[in-house]
């Protein structure tokens, strides 16, 4: 039980770290003293920092599909669970700690030195427009459109991160409304 709660310590300390300033930015002895424990007892946990960051993404998979998830049972139809994606980023993106994609972010600054990073959001990408690909052929709509909305889904949260405009998300709702119009009637 006391391993389980360090290692918890351990993985807010670094999601909150690594997520408001960078992987990299962050050194082992400022987590372990965010996190309360010795350097010892950090690595007796984790062998390694890309240890730390894989369960960290882990996590944030986790909390994003439970986030994306909660706000699609808000609808029935197939549609409006589609458009909740975008009502979801536009709270999001409204958050005072928003700070983009901890994929994107991570997979640019670790992705091609870190296989465990890459293979992190390589896996929650894919999830992703697996999920929408669902809904829009449940819809009755053609399976490509799935990609099509996950790509302005995941535009928004870019342009939302490096643009600071929350308002991304509405306008990515605009044109997933015109794709999905256009997709129902093919």
């Amino acid at each position: 039980m006391e391993t389980d709660n360090t290692r918890e310590s351990v993985l807010r300390a670094a999601d909150e770290l690594f997520y408001s300033r960078g992987v990299q930015a962050v050194g082992m002895d400022e987590l372990r003293a965010a996190a309360g424990i010795s350097l010892k007892r950090m690595y007796a946990l984790f062998p390694s920092k890309a240890d730390i960051v894989a369960e960290v993404l882990a996590g944030r998979t986790a909390v994003w599909n439970e986030r994306i998830r909660a706000e699609a049972d808000k609808y029935d139809s197939p549609r409006s669970k589609v458009l909740s994606i975008f009502d979801f980023l536009d709270g999001w993106f409204r958050e005072d700690n928003f700070r983009g994609c901890a994929f994107i972010n991570s997979f640019g600054e670790l992705g091609a030195t870190m296989p465990a990073v890459a293979d992190a959001a390589h896996r929650h990408k894919r999830e992703f427009v697996e999920y929408v690909t669902d809904l829009v052929v449940e819809l009755g709509c053609q399976p490509t459109l799935g990609l099509q909305i996950a790509l302005l889904a995941e535009g928004a949260q870019t342009t939302a991160a490096i643009s600071e405009s929350p308002e991304s998300a509405i306008a990515a709702r605009q044109a997933a409304e015109v794709l999905l119009d256009v997709g129902a009637r093919s």
